[in-house]
Order: structure tokens, then sequence, then C-alpha cells
């Protein structure tokens, strides 16, 4: 069992508990395409967990530092190695608590500038991008080159050029290299390798993609006071049902069909991003048409009329229009909830937790809301991020 297990196992139990009745509490479903996702709780969960702050407090206030238990567990996971002799002498020989401090934080300094980091970043990413290998190792190549080089997390979907850099996991090295994409570049939102890995009817998958990866939430991403309009289920988006598209209204998905649940809770954050995505074909590389199939008979190409109604304007959020892919990413780059998410994935590497969307492994924003203040007053410096999480009390103390 690892030595965190038995504290932090009580405290992500309430976590989940938590999460867990919230979800349960917003009972909406998407079934507009096989991809759609149902609704959960977003990465802060929420609620009451049955226990009162007293005996949460008591257990906090019963832990002990323990650098020498933190070192090992920072080693494994920043170098993929346990700490050498040396290294654990010159910790636990360093003489009172605060020259202790001052040794185990100098050797998490050292371990970040070890060539190994770069190789334990790299393969984080592949794991948190769901994606990987060979070629595919271009977007988690190119976030573990900004972490390791402390330049902005936010390049992931603004840069322009230098996306797709390889790597030497001996040296740790990376070098710069565009990615061989034929209408410009947007940080990894142009990646042909992740469009070909996400490709899909309609592109729902790739705004999927986006959405786990980089929101740390399953759809719907965007929710209102829930409306009855004498549907099976209440409508819960806060866009205008009739922004999406319907049979009725000339596509081939019935994104408006109310008659078991509500598509549009989902879609209607979903078909104003698709769009964008959908000009990118089964390689990876954008056409000037649409290059996505739809799911009726016969798999014909998606329109802009299969996804809205005439007139409206893409946008990443209801009121953030985003006419191209520069625009997306820019919105994103300044959402908070992508920095929320981005410090929230790497709390959870550091304390051994499981994927926070897939294994449903949320973190309180209360609980990270220092690195979260530190992240965006460094210009977004993952980098620091790590070292901080990995010298807080919650990582040191047991």
């Amino acid at each position: 069992m690892h030595p965190r297990t038995p504290f932090r196992t009580l405290l992500v139990g309430a976590v989940l508990s938590t999460a867990l009745a919230a979800g349960c509490s917003n009972d909406v479903t998407a079934t507009g395409d096989d991809d759609s996702p149902t609704a959960d709780a977003g990465p802060g969960g929420g609620g009451d967990s049955g226990t009162t702050p007293t005996q949460w407090d008591e257990l906090l206030a019963s832990r002990k530092l323990n650098y020498g238990q933190a070192l090992r567990s920072a080693s494994l996971k920043l170098r993929g190695d346990l700490p050498t002799l040396a290294e654990i002498k010159f910790v636990s020989e360093a003489g009172d608590v605060a020259a202790q401090k001052a040794a185990y934080e100098a050797t998490i300094d050292a371990y970040l500038e070890d060539p190994r980091f770069a190789g334990q970043v790299r393969d984080f990413y592949r794991d948190s991008f769901r994606i990987g290998g060979g070629a595919a190792d271009s977007a988690p190549n190119f976030v573990a080159q900004l972490v390791v080089e402390g330049r902005a997390y936010t390049e992931l979907f603004t840069a322009t050029a230098g996306t797709c850099p390889t790597f030497d996991r001996a040296s740790g090295v990376f070098t710069a290299a565009d990615c061989a994409q034929n209408n410009g570049t947007v940080g990894v939102l142009t990646d042909p390798n992740v469009m070909k890995q996400f490709f899909s009817n309609m592109a729902f998958r790739r705004v999927r993609w986006v959405q786990e990866t980089f929101a740390c939430t399953k759809f719907p991403a965007e929710w209102t006071t829930p409306q009855d309009i004498g549907a099976a289920a209440q409508y819960t988006s806060p866009w205008p049902f009739e922004s999406v598209a319907g049979t009725d209204t000339g596509s081939v998905v019935n994104f408006r069909d109310t008659s078991a649940v509500i598509c549009a809770n989902c879609h209607t954050t979903m078909n104003h991003q698709a769009p964008l995505f959908a000009h990118f074909d089964e390689s990876g590389m954008w056409q000037s048409g649409f290059a996505v199939p739809t799911p009726a008979e016969g798999a014909p190409t998606a329109r802009l009329e299969d996804y809205l109604v005439t007139g409206e304007a893409l946008a990443w959020r209801l009121g953030e229009a985003t006419a191209d892919m520069t625009a997306f990413g820019q919105s994103m780059a300044a959402d908070p909830a992508i920095a929320e998410c981005a410090v929230a994935r790497t709390w959870n590497w550091a304390m051994g937790k499981g994927d926070i969307v897939a294994a449903l492994a949320l973190v309180p924003p209360e609980v990270i809301q220092t690195q979260i203040t530190q992240f965006k007053s460094s210009n977004y410096n993952l980098k620091e991020v790590i070292r901080s999480v990995f010298t807080s009390d919650d990582f040191v103390k047991f």
C-alpha cells in the first residue's frame, strides 16, 4: 500500500461522495451521437460530505512532517527512480525542521532540472491526453517542453509554430519542429496527430477531447436554472433551445429531440464548437470544406446546417464567439476553468490519484487555490506549480 493511502483515502472518499451526490442531482444525459457523455460535477465538486468541519480539521492537524517519505514519493514521480542514499542523508541529516525543509526543497529543485524529469512529464501527458507513441507523441511532447522550459501553458492553445517537437529521453532535450498542417497552427488544437486520433462523426470526439482534457469536466459544459419545456426531462443549457439544428430545420440529426432526454443540453455547446474541427479530415489535415461524416445513412459529409440554425455564430461558450480556430484558442487560454484544470491534474499526479474525469478524482478548488493563484501570476508557468505542489504541506505531511 502506498504510504499516503490511509489519510488521503478518507479525504478522497468524502470528495467522491460529494461529487456523486452532485452528479445524481443533475439528471441530464445527451444521446445525439455515440460519443455524447453524461453530465457530472465539475473538478471542484461541492456539497456536504456528511462530516463536520471540526473532524476534518482534527485529521488534518494530526499529520506529521516526514521529508524522507515525501522525498521517496517525489523522486519516483519526478524522475521515475528512488532517491539516492546521498540525497536521503542530505535531507534527513540536515538538522532541525527548518534545515530539513530547505534541504528537501533544494533536492526538489534539482529533480526539476534532472533530464529524467522531462520524460516523466511527457509520460504523464501521454496519459492525460490519451494519445502517444511515435508520431502521436507530438502533443505530449509539446506540453512537456512548455513545462520543462518554464513557458506559458497557454501556448497549448495559441502557439503558431514549433508545436510538434521531437524528444530525446536520454538527454531530456526537446527539438522544436512544426506540425505538418496545411492551414496554419493553433497550438495542439490543429495538431494533425490529435485530429487523426479523435476523428469521428461530425467531429464530436474532437470537441469532447478538448472539453475533458483541458476543462476537466464532461459535457454538458454549460448549464443554468432548469427549465420545463414540455419534454421528458428539463432543459438546463443557457443557450436558446432553438439555436441548434433539428430535422425540422434541415439537419440529418435531430438535436432538438426531447422524446427521452434533451440532446440540446450538451449539443448547444458542442454544435457551436464542432464545425471548427469538422474541417480536419481522417488524416488530421485541414480542408477548406467540411471533412467529417454524419451518422445518417450513407455517411454524407457534414454541413453547417446539420449543426446550427442559420445565423448562429460559432463559439467557445455562450457570449464568446469564435469565428476561427485562433479565436477559439484565445478564448480557451483566457478561461479560468482551463487554468484550474491544469493545476488540478498536476495535484492528482503528485498525490497519486487517477484521472480527474475518467476516475472522478475531483479536487476542490479551495484545496489548490494557492497553486491556481500562483499559476496565473507566473504567466501560467506549470513548472513552478509542480514545485509548489511537491513542497506543499499536503505533500510532505502524513
